[in-house]
């Protein structure tokens, strides 16, 4: 039986047993005797058992009509308190806010974000997802996400904020630089050992030189990393030269552990955007996610 064949007759039900009537229980539920007497007759078919006992001066509960009557009043008061929950978190900063991230610039960057807006509205309870795919935000019910690329494909439902772009520049260990030599020009460069990035749909993602143009047909793989934190601790061992965003090396640079191999040739990587569902921004605690991450998160650097 269909969940929905349950409810039937349940509420017809509920009002007879509390008015010991028919007759006012039509009244209420501004129905005729006759259509609550056939609501009670159905439901006592389906279960199989008699709810009333029918005389001419008096209606009274069964035994199995009580414990009907009792289990029947929790479930109805239960869905009401579901449904007061739902409209609270339709009006408040209350309830579960679901965000898709990605991996690395979702650990290193958003998350910290995340968990001051946890903090400061602590009736909200994220839920965070951290993947390198493409999300769909409407069949995932995702609330925000983060997306690093394109945003062209789009349905209209869906709403943008663009965040900026990365840049990405060539990068090696001081150990690798000192046993194959620095390179001389961008071309020496290219021929080096490379430490390459496999996108979430297989795809190896090409070098890019400083008019955007891919680079083709020079590259040396020596490794294939599905994980942008990988590729940078293979590139500290040693390994090889990667062309990595900056926003995920700052530390590395700072101290030393990886050098820019060709400072005039950094170039422009992906764009990043929040993307939600225009629906869904119209819920307070979504609207202030929103408001936060566009006021704080930013993917771009000098």
């Amino acid at each position: 039986m269909h969940s929905t064949e349950r409810l039937k007759g349940i509420e017809v039900f509920v009002v007879a047993a509390e008015l010991l009537s028919f007759t006012a229980a039509a009244e209420r539920l501004h129905l005729t005797a006759s259509a609550v007497s056939k609501s009670v007759a159905r439901l006592e078919q389906r279960l199989a058992v008699r709810l009333f006992e029918r005389t001419t001066r008096r209606l009274a509960l069964t035994a199995a009509g009580a414990a009907f009557y009792a289990t029947c009043t929790g479930v109805l008061s239960e869905l009401a308190d579901a449904e007061a929950t739902l409209a609270a978190e339709a009006s408040t900063f209350v309830g579960r806010i679901k965000i898709d991230v990605p991996v690395a610039f979702g650990r290193m960057r958003v998350l910290p974000l995340l968990l001051k807006f946890a903090e400061l509205y602590p009736q909200i309870r994220p839920e965070i997802s951290f993947t390198d795919r493409f999300v769909d935000v409407l069949d995932d019910a995702v609330d925000v996400a983060v997306r690093i690329g394109g945003v062209d494909d789009l349905p209209e439902t869906l709403d943008t904020h663009y965040l900026g772009s990365e840049k990405v520049i060539f990068c090696a260990a001081p150990s690798y630089v000192l046993r194959v030599g620095y390179p001389q020009d961008i071309e020496a460069l290219l021929h080096l050992d490379g430490v390459f990035y496999r996108r979430a749909n297989g795809a190896i993602a090409p070098w890019r030189l400083d008019d955007a143009s891919p680079v083709r047909g020079k590259q040396s793989p020596r490794l294939v990393l599905g994980s942008a934190e990988a590729q940078v601790e293979a590139v500290k061992a040693g390994f090889g030269v990667a062309q990595l965003a900056t926003w995920l090396i700052r530390g590395e640079l700072e101290s030393g552990a990886l050098i820019d191999l060709a400072p005039n040739h950094a170039a422009a990587g992906l764009p990043a955007h929040l993307i939600w569902a225009r629906n869904r921004r119209l819920t307070p605690k979504v609207d202030a996610l929103i408001n936060a991450l566009k006021d704080d998160l930013r993917i771009d650097e000098a």
